[in-house]
């Protein structure tokens, strides 16, 4: 994968996940998968999660923190912040 088209899907993924259209574990997953082609084990271990917590949150069945997050999206060179919240119409 090249520059521009790791850039296209990261615009992809943020535009929907600040739509709405994507919840965070989702966006995580697609991250991994389609960014960094890992399997969640190497992800997790990378990220320094534990397997459990990956699939969690990926699943969307937690609650985890900024830090967790953060630790996710860094990778990528995203971090959680607090934004304007989107007007569906």
């Amino acid at each position: 994968m090249d520059i521009i088209e790791r850039n296209r899907i990261l615009t992809e993924i943020q535009t929907q996940l600040a739509s709405g259209e994507l919840t965070i574990g989702q966006a995580v997953r697609k991250l991994r998968k389609e960014i960094t082609g890992l399997q969640q084990a190497r992800f997790a271990q990378m990220c320094k999660l534990s397997l459990r917590a990956l699939r969690q949150l990926e699943h969307d069945e937690s609650n985890p923190t900024v830090q967790t997050l953060n630790s996710v999206f860094n990778p990528f060179g995203m971090q959680v912040g607090i934004v304007p919240k989107s007007r569906i119409q």
